[in-house]
């Protein structure tokens, strides 16, 4: 699997495409705020928040679609290709009859495709593709996940549905561990396989996902989104965030928007 780009649109006012043959690359897009549309083969269908919208590749299908005038989408996506993708969004009950997904998981997944972003913008050798793929077989397989079981899974499964619900909140791995039914050194080893990191860092990533879609698509400041996430202390708030993007989360804002 290759990622061949990946992006982030706010508020994506007059955003749209329109490929009369589809795309040789399965397009996939988070809709976060806002709403939009897609048309497939002919057939129209309102894009809202919290839905995923995948496009298979190589189909030779006409598609379209765009931002509504009025509240336009902030979307996450990625084109990707290769042999294993088609089974993947299969998996997921993805066609294009059928291309659009109601999303439970948001911030796990725009906390992925932000993964996916950040690595492409530092650079694009074959030791960072590789990492992208294994990004982007995450995100398809968590996108299937959130078809076909959206209330109940493995314990991986469950424990990160429980860190996604308590965003605003503070974790303790043994409490966590204890409420999916394994060990603390159980769950850390499936957070490590599943996520490359840690059962803490994933919930930061959580915590920074939720902040940027804030910084991104409302006017609250920045200690009000810092408390939305459960940092109460706005600098440490902004130390965690600079830690992690590089800059502060006023100047985030201001690229993001400027």
């Amino acid at each position: 699997m290759v990622v061949t780009d990946a992006g982030f649109f706010p508020r994506a006012e007059g955003h749209g495409r329109r490929r009369d043959r589809g795309a040789p690359e399965t397009i996939i897009m988070l809709c976060v705020a806002g709403s939009g549309w897609i048309e497939v083969g002919g057939d129209r269908a309102r894009v809202g928040k919290a839905t995923a919208v995948v496009l298979p590749g190589n189909t030779g299908i006409p598609h379209a679609y765009g931002a509504a005038l009025e509240d336009p989408w902030t979307i996450w996506w990625c084109h990707v290709r290769g042999t294993d993708v088609p089974e993947l969004i299969g998996e997921a009950g993805i066609s294009n009859a059928r291309p659009l997904i109601g999303l439970v998981a948001v911030d796990r997944l725009t906390a992925i495709l932000d993964e996916i972003i950040t690595a492409l913008e530092r650079d694009q050798s074959p030791a960072r593709l590789v990492a992208t793929a294994g990004m982007a077989w995450r995100l398809l397989t968590s996108l299937a996940v959130d078809r076909r079981s959206p209330e109940q899974g493995a314990p991986l499964e469950q424990a990160m549905r429980f860190l996604e619900e308590r965003i605003d909140g503070t974790i303790r791995v043994p409490h966590l561990a204890a409420l999916v039914g394994v060990s603390s050194s159980q769950l850390s080893k499936l957070f490590r396989e599943a996520t490359g990191g840690r059962v803490l860092a994933h919930h930061v990533a959580l915590k920074m996902a939720r902040a940027r879609r804030l910084l991104d698509t409302t006017t609250l400041s920045i200690a009000q989104v810092g408390q939305e996430i459960g940092m109460e202390d706005q600098f440490y708030f902004s130390r965690q965030f600079r830690r992690l993007h590089g800059l502060s989360p006023s100047a985030y804002r201001a690229e993001r928007k400027g």
